[in-house]
């Protein structure tokens, strides 16, 4: 398989710019304000509006010869009281996804997948300056958006979300996002249905000089239904954060991911490769604290 340009494209760049390009901070940042945005920038329960952009290449797969891309785009719009439903804030993450994977009649196939939603309200306890720990709780939902059969599981799903973070040791950041989303109605009555629980652990560990060690793309899934897939991958990389003067906060890393443990999955991904940014909009948060307040 031949990935499509821009996917090549979107991935060499990335890599160039995560590993060898080294601009020079154009205003000064102290080491407080340094961790606290790698934190943000990998932080599954932060306020900040951001946007990540993720191209993740897998040339090796089980059960197949042939690769697979995905070319992921993942917002997190933060709400802030009284704009709430609830007097907590709420975090909105859909996951938009370009994926190009093995078809079952042969050769690849390239479209859109499913969308998924979590909407999580951060919890005011515990007290996270005193703890380090940060809760959330809401709802996940998986909407049947792919435009190819091979590329979704063509139900509508909802279900339960959870995360967690904790920050309590300057430099480090651990976290996860708890997902277990489940069907009750499908685009077609041969769809199978689903019930599978999804797992994100996150961590971020401060290095030096805005370089932070970072594992956040690998996601844990295990079906509950008899003889459905369960896969278990991890992954680790590198990351730098970026803040200049007249542009927006920027973090790029690189990412490899293995997959350590499957059951029920003859076609799997087993060594990927993800190229990202992440794009941070922190005039949007101080815009909608004064709102709040007014």
């Amino acid at each position: 398989m031949r990935r499509s340009g821009a996917s090549t494209a979107i991935a060499r760049i990335l890599l160039l710019l995560a590993i060898c390009a080294s601009p020079p901070t154009l205003h000064a940042q102290t080491a407080s304000e340094e961790l606290k945005l790698e934190e943000e920038f990998t932080d599954p329960l932060t306020t900040l509006p951001q946007l990540t952009v993720r191209d993740a290449y897998t040339p090796a797969m089980y059960g197949t010869d042939l690769e697979a891309n995905d070319l992921i785009v993942r917002p997190i719009i933060p709400r802030i009281p009284p704009q709430t439903l609830l007097p907590f804030f709420q975090l909105i993450r859909p996951t938009f996804r370009l994926a190009t994977l093995p078809s079952p009649t042969g050769g690849t196939i390239t479209g859109f997948g499913d969308l998924p939603v979590f909407d999580i309200a951060v919890l005011p306890w515990p007290d996270r300056k005193k703890t380090g720990v940060l809760l959330g709780v809401g709802p996940a939902l998986v909407f049947p958006t792919a435009n190819e059969r091979s590329l979704g599981q063509g139900a509508w799903q909802a279900g339960p979300a959870f995360g967690a973070a904790y920050t309590g040791i300057p430099g480090l950041l651990v976290g996860v996002i708890v997902q277990n989303p489940i069907s009750f109605a499908y685009t077609s009555p041969d769809r199978p249905p689903q019930n599978t629980l999804q797992v994100q652990p996150i961590l971020a560990v401060h290095l030096y000089d805005g370089w932070y060690l970072r594992s956040a793309e690998a996601t844990w899934t295990i079906g509950w239904h008899h003889n459905t897939p369960t896969m278990i991958p991890l992954s680790l990389g590198l990351g730098r954060t970026f803040v200049r003067a007249g542009l927006p906060p920027m973090s790029f890393f690189v990412t490899g991911e293995w997959m350590v443990y499957r059951q029920f999955a003859p076609v799997a991904p087993q060594t990927t490769i993800n190229f990202g940014m992440t794009v941070a909009f922190p005039q949007f948060r101080d815009w909608l604290v004064r709102s709040a307040t007014r």
